[in-house]
């Protein structure tokens, strides 16, 4: 049990690692999984990971990156991997690998890679601090840094967005 939410933390002490066998409900009709069948899975990886970081109810902000690399077919595995990368004030970048593995071989392959942004809220779905990420090896302080950059494009984005929105709506309005 933590003593201290808001203690820092290793990214190593929140991964979370699942394992789904592809069944036939899961795959279009080439007989791979559909990819908004490992969008699920990732989420539901990624929130675990960031509920086990900060010990707080969490929730999906964004999926702010999800690329699809190669197949997994029926009868195959999804293994996936998710950590913490970095937590600002009350929001974290989670990272989700996704493989592919032959159960008969063992082969594995890369098959998804994401990034997401969730949000620690309390009961009421109110933010509360997120607690800080404490990378430890020379991998997780390239990744903290990392999330860093990709945070600033999607603040970024985000504003361009919005202030697109805003244009669009003045437009409607006859503005």
């Amino acid at each position: 049990m933590d003593i201290d939410p808001l203690a820092p933390k290793p990214p190593s002490a929140s991964i979370s690692e699942t394992i789904e066998m592809v069944f036939p409900e899961d795959a279009n009709p080439l007989g791979t999984v559909f990819g908004g069948r490992i969008m699920q899975w990732v989420d539901l990886v990624a929130a675990m990971a960031a509920h086990r970081h900060c010990r707080n109810v969490v929730v999906t902000a964004a999926i702010d990156a999800l690329e699809f690399r190669a197949s997994i077919h029926v009868g195959e595995y999804a293994i996936l991997k998710a950590w913490l990368n970095r937590a600002w004030h009350t929001s974290m970048e989670v990272e989700v690998i996704v493989d592919g593995e032959d159960p008969l071989t063992g082969r594995r392959w890369r098959s998804a890679h994401a990034f997401l942004t969730f949000a620690a809220v309390d009961a009421d779905g109110h933010p509360v601090p997120a607690r800080p990420v404490m990378p430890q090896t020379e991998a997780e302080w390239q990744r903290y840094q990392l999330a860093d950059q990709r945070r600033g494009q999607r603040l970024a984005a985000r504003a361009r967005s919005r202030g697109a929105d805003d244009h669009e709506s003045a437009a409607e309005a006859g503005g």
